[in-house]
């Protein structure tokens, strides 16, 4: 498909990439964003959803699993390793808390199963461009984060984050030292909508992996059945 016009909306419109492979779906929810303001631009398979995806110029992408040619999880994993931190909304019908868990695993920041309220929709892919973003790069020790680019920073390292790790770091950021309690990293990472403790546990080792496993002394830790607190260089 095509990238659609712009039309007026009581709220700003967002570049919204679309990668489903069922047309019906897929015109039903380009219909509807596009109504409300939103630039679409539609992707029917993997293959070419990944490319689209890797050139950028898009605020967030909505991203079915079942996908010909290359699977929702996989591109989103690729998409991760090359760098790109752009808020991905996964679509599926699996709903099991481990098929939810490897979503996030992945790289996805927030998951509606099918079949959904184009409401809903909306309202996720909005709070995916909102939630947990600070004004300014906030610094802890030896570790900055620049919500902008949502690209993290230690010992010289660039260390570019996901929409939602970049916002469980920024939380912990704007406490560090403090612990903070698992209810309140979820409140500012998800929002009203989905995510859990066990989500929340997938998503700290992931970041872990990223800004602590390379270095020698690790920053996060955990604090038993409490939540968790950034550590300062010792």
């Amino acid at each position: 498909m095509h990238r659609g016009p712009m039309s007026d909306s009581a709220s700003p419109g967002l570049r919204i990439l679309l990668i489903e492979d069922q047309h019906d779906i897929a015109a039903n929810i380009w219909d509807y964003l596009e109504r409300r303001g939103h630039e679409m631009d539609h992707c029917a398979d993997g293959v070419s959803g990944l490319a689209r995806a890797l050139r950028g110029d898009v605020d967030v992408i909505v991203l079915d699993l079942g996908l010909p040619r290359l699977d929702g999880l996989v591109l989103c994993r690729r998409l991760r390793e090359a760098g790109h931190g752009v808020p991905v909304l996964m679509l599926t019908a699996r709903d099991t808390l481990e098929d939810k868990l490897r979503g996030y695993a992945e790289g996805a920041d927030d998951y509606l199963v099918k079949p959904f309220a184009m409401r809903e929709l909306e309202a996720r892919i909005h709070a995916l461009r909102r939630h947990g973003q600070p004004a300014t790069t906030l610094a802890f020790g030896p570790l900055r984060y620049d919500p902008h680019d949502m690209m993290a920073q230690r010992e010289g390292r660039q260390i570019p984050l996901t929409r939602l790790q970049g916002a469980i770091l920024a939380c912990l950021l704007q406490e560090a030292p403090r612990v903070v309690s698992h209810a309140r990293i979820l409140a500012s990472a998800w929002g009203r909508q989905g995510g859990d403790v066990a989500a929340l546990q997938t998503q700290v080792y992931e970041l872990r992996a990223l800004i602590d496993k390379p270095f020698a002394q690790p920053l996060i830790q955990s604090v038993r059945g409490v939540g968790y607190r950034l550590l300062g260089a010792s």
